[in-house]
């Protein structure tokens, strides 16, 4: 795997013809190029299970980001920071510790908190189009990925180095040593100890690009992952898009032996074919997962005992994730998916998306055979202007059917999820 990745990195450096223009001798200064956005966020998810225990967390949540410019110069220095408070608006008894909701951390009583603020930053450097940030950041990358699908977002503490030298080639490398749970204050609330991350992508042609990731979890696993995108246009209204997504893990022998699992070994990967045409987009997509680890694809910020990794909420780049992630050991899944625009029919910023998605195959300690299947169901409008302008009204919803086979691996339940974000750019 590593010749793979470093030999795509190579092919890039060698097919690139046209370095970018310097990043970094067009800086304006620290703070000409700086700015201040805040998110207010309302968000809900209810999870009403089917083994009769029923699952919701309320709450609003104030998201600020700050991001300097850098100073000029041959090196610039910038800062990034960001302020997170969250209230809980929702009595909270006996309803909140869904592993999948995670707003606010119960304590040691059952009872979550009623509020929670933390914040971070990370100091910056430029040379050229090259930038090594140190300190509280939220990496997005396919083997470390963070989690702003809940109310607050998670983030990691660490160094990350990102450099886009040559025109469509971007390299990424860092080591993060703390990881701060979404739902959890203080920057080292999620039992990460460390985790190394190396890889790339380079954009080949307008129509393709290519990614290789590895990571290196201390204590717990290894980690690859290749990516692929086509997109094929076939007239001014119509295009087919390929996206291929895989990943492999191997665990730690300590960390099997700890947590009392079989098996080291996991291999998973989508491939999902696109088709829009005006307003609509159809996809087909399947999903497999093979090896020997009974937790299948694991991956994940917190909760170790349930398959929690350390490597983000979002590190889990496959088509058929939604409420279930389709990942169990040797299972097989197949989404029909549908999307429609509705500025087509005069109303802009209104979209709806529909999933189904079937999974078999699923092998747990005590069975083999095991299904899973899933109905999703989406509604968002973003506001198009106005004072309100780009505030988003989501509203999602799935329904989950697990077989008896697979009740080790998951549970059948309803799921409906409200959010709403009021971005506010002040400077």
């Amino acid at each position: 795997m590593l010749k793979s990745r470093v030999s795509l990195l190579v092919l890039g450096i060698m097919g690139a013809t046209q370095a970018l223009a310097n990043d970094q001798a067009e800086s304006k200064g620290f703070v000409e190029d700086s700015s201040l956005n805040v998110l207010l966020r309302n968000a809900y998810i209810n999870r009403d299970y089917k083994d009769d225990s029923d699952k919701a967390e309320w709450g609003q949540g104030f998201i600020g980001t700050f991001s300097s410019g850098f100073t000029q110069g041959t090196v610039g220095v910038g800062v990034d920071a960001f302020g997170l408070y969250a209230i809980r608006l929702d009595g909270g008894k006996g309803r909140v510790g869904a592993q999948g909701i995670d707003f606010f951390k119960p304590g040691d009583s059952g009872n979550a908190a009623d509020n929670l603020s933390k914040g971070g930053a990370a100091i910056k450097f430029r040379v050229s189009n090259t930038v090594l940030k140190y300190g509280d950041q939220m990496p997005s990358l396919p083997v470390l990925s963070y989690d702003n699908g809940r109310l607050l977002p998670e983030s990691f503490t660490g160094t990350l180095i990102t450099s886009k030298e040559i025109k469509g080639l971007e390299l990424n490398g860092g080591r993060f040593t703390a990881e701060s749970r979404k739902s959890a204050e203080g920057r080292d609330s999620g039992g990460l100890k460390s985790i190394n991350v190396l890889g790339g992508s380079y954009q080949f042609t307008d129509q393709f690009k290519a990614s290789l990731y590895a990571s290196d979890v201390e204590d717990v696993l290894k980690k690859q992952y290749v990516g692929a995108n086509y997109v094929l246009p076939l007239n001014d209204q119509q295009s087919l898009a390929f996206d291929f997504n895989g990943y492999r893990t191997k665990l730690e022998d300590s960390y099997v032996r700890e947590n009392g699992l079989t098996g080291d070994d996991n291999k998973i990967w989508s491939l999902a074919a696109t088709f829009a045409t005006g307003p609509h987009t159809f996809t087909i997509a399947h999903q497999r997962s093979t090896g020997d680890s009974n937790l299948g694809y694991a991956y994940g910020g917190y909760q170790r005992d349930q398959g929690r990794v350390g490597d983000g909420g979002n590190t889990i780049y496959l088509a058929n994730s939604y409420w279930s992630d389709f990942n169990a050991e040797d299972e097989r899944s197949w989404q029909l998916g549908y999307g429609f625009d509705f500025s087509a029919v005069g109303i802009p910023g209104l979209s709806y998306n529909f999933a189904y998605v079937r999974g078999d195959n699923i092998t747990t300690s005590t069975s083999e055979g095991g299904t899973e299947r899933e109905i999703f169901n989406q509604l968002k409008y973003v506001v198009q202007s106005g004072p309100a302008k780009n505030l988003s009204v989501k509203v999602r919803s799935s329904v989950l059917r697990v077989s008896q086979k697979s009740s080790e691996y998951n549970i059948s339940g309803n799921e409906l999820r409200v959010f709403v974000d009021y971005p506010i750019d002040v400077f």
